[in-house]
């Protein structure tokens, strides 16, 4: 019997919703209070200034199996929360690449990676695998969150990526396996990643960043403290004006540039170290396990020295009123000795230069 073309239509048409309605659902979410914490295993995080006093979440899940997904909002222990629930312990995200697999613990409630926050403790959530392919429940949630000024704002995401930008508020970022980038923000920033590359541009205020594995990048940054780490990954700094920096490398190299701070702590496990100061600082401190060390320094720079290689030498264009000289050791005071130095290097040379 021939199907009339009409109702063959409607047939496809009704499919074709279905399908729609399965791969793709957006919904708005507005959330209120001093403090907004975000949870979501999966997918793309976008993170924009807003106006009023809510924060705002445009959610939109996608995949074969998207409408499997629960989104919940509520107060847990008096803070404002948004969580997508994946009921399912193997989560399949292309995105995240082919073979590529990361794990997270997660809550009944949809909580995860913050040390106690939801109704359960982290450590002891259920072990949930994210894939990038396989068998398991095809799902993510791609999210557009808008922050009114002075909010403070903390995101716990898994796996994809997130970006903010323009934001002024406290915000805090931990990610499991995604890079996350941000640009003109003003506030507290801390960011966290697991696995994954984590670049700042133009970031006023206190800014922490750390990552397990991947590259740090930043520029432009002002505030009291900017502190950095990563286990392995080269990091790249410049155009810093702060009261206290610290930076940490276990594998990968450093290059701090035109630098501006009274206190600076830079500690590499292997990997080349190169410090780049426009100002004179109260206290430098260096530290590579193995690969060279260059510090420049502004002319009028004083400071009480002390440098000690392994092996590879050491060269000063400042005039040194040595203590103690060798080829691997020299101590001693450059200019007023007001400062001080401290430069370590267990194989590599080290130079201290003038700044032109």
């Amino acid at each position: 019997m021939r199907v009339p073309r009409t109702l063959a239509f409607l047939s496809i048409t009704l499919a074709a919703l279905a399908f729609s309605s399965a791969t793709a659902q957006t919904e708005r979410r507005t959330l209120s209070g001093d403090r907004v914490s975000i949870y979501n295993i999966a997918g793309r995080l976008r993170v924009q200034p807003g106006g009023g006093s809510t924060v705002v979440a445009e959610v939109t899940r996608s995949g074969r199996d998207a409408n499997q997904l629960r989104v919940q909002a509520g107060d847990i222990r008096g803070i404002a929360t948004l969580r997508v629930i994946y009921p399912a312990d193997r989560i399949v995200y292309p995105e995240l690449g082919f073979r590529s697999n990361t794990e997270l613990r997660v809550n009944e409630d949809g909580t995860f990676d913050d040390h106690g926050g939801g109704t359960g403790n982290w450590r002891d959530g259920d072990r949930v695998q994210i894939r990038g392919s396989g068998s398991g429940l095809e799902a993510h949630a791609d999210m557009v969150v808008s922050v009114p000024r002075g909010q403070r704002l903390t995101v716990h995401w898994g796996a994809g990526e997130a970006t903010v930008s323009n934001v002024d508020g406290d915000l805090s970022i931990s990610v499991s396996a995604a890079r996350i980038t941000t640009e003109h923000t003003r506030g507290v920033l801390n960011l966290d990643t697991g696995s994954g590359s984590v670049s700042v541009i133009d970031a006023q205020g206190e800014v922490n960043l750390d990552t397990g594995s991947g590259s740090v990048t930043a520029d432009g940054i002002r505030g009291n403290d900017l502190s950095m780490e990563s286990g392995s990954g080269s990091m790249t700094v410049n155009n810093v004006d702060v009261k206290t920096l610290k930076a940490e490398v276990g594998s990968g190299g450093m290059r701090l540039g035109r630098v501006r701070a009274s206190v600076v702590r830079a500690e590499v496990g292997s990997g080349g170290i190169d410090v780049d100061m426009m100002s004179a600082v109260e206290e430098l401190v260096v530290e590579g396990g193995s690969g060279g060390v260059t510090v420049r320094l502004p002319a009028t720079q004083g400071a009480d020295v002390d440098i000690e290689t392994g092996s590879g030498g050491i060269e000063s264009d400042f005039a040194v009123q040595t203590t103690r000289f060798g080829r691997n050791h020299l101590r001693g005071q450059i200019g007023n000795g007001r400062g001080r130095i401290h430069i370590e290097s267990g194989s590599g040379r080290v130079r201290l230069i003038k700044n032109d």
